[in-house]
This record gives structure tokens, sequence and C-alpha cells, in this order.
């Protein structure tokens, strides 16, 4: 049960994202359990970028954070778009959700 009013959503392969819908102008936070972690990784980060799966735009590597067993960063979205990501480590291993990556839509906040 979510008493924020806000949805969480949990993906296969031990991704969480928080809040969805993704709402312009909100920091969302990603969490990640997947193979790399599971594999030992040192070191692990969050590749993002924004706009369409063949174009993505204002691209960058956050490093996360350790909490356990997960990593974790937050993402500021501040337009309407596409939230894609996917995960490296240290090492140069990718999870990238088996070449789809992760995406989610990032809406305006209007309801229609």
């Amino acid at each position: 049960m979510h008493t924020t009013g806000q949805m969480q959503a949990d993906l296969d392969q031990g991704i969480k994202v928080t809040p969805t819908p993704i709402i312009a102008g909100q920091r969302v936070d990603i969490q990640y359990e997947g193979l790399l972690a599971k594999s030992g990784a040192q070191d692990l980060y969050c590749h993002t970028g924004f706009g369409l799966n063949d174009g993505w735009e204002n691209i960058t590597d956050v490093k996360m954070n350790r909490l356990g067993n997960c990593f974790a960063t937050k993402i500021a979205v501040d337009k309407d778009s596409r939230l894609n990501f996917c995960f490296h480590d240290n090492a140069g291993n990718w999870d990238n959700n088996s070449g789809r990556n992760w995406s989610f839509e990032i809406h305006n906040g209007k309801l229609y």
C-alpha cells in the first residue's frame, strides 16, 4: 500500500523506479539489484539519457551509492520526454536489459 499517493514500478532484473508515473520537475529514485550487483561489482554507474531510444540526449553516467545488496541514485528530470537508462560497472560490464535498456515516459503533470 502506498500512502503518499505516488506509485513505484518494480521491474524485472532487480530494478525499482520511484515514483511512477514520472512527472517533469521531479527527482526519480533508481535502485538496482540486477546481474552486475549480484556478480560483485565494486562500483556501479547508471548511464542515463533523455529522448527516444534511437537518439538519447544529455547522456551522463551517475555513480550509484551502495545500499547493502543494491545500488541507488537519484536522477533529476526537468522536461517531458523519456528517461532512458542502463547500468555498467567499473570493469566495463554492462546490463542494458538485453539490448532494450529501461525507458520511462516523463509526463508534464497536466490531466487531460
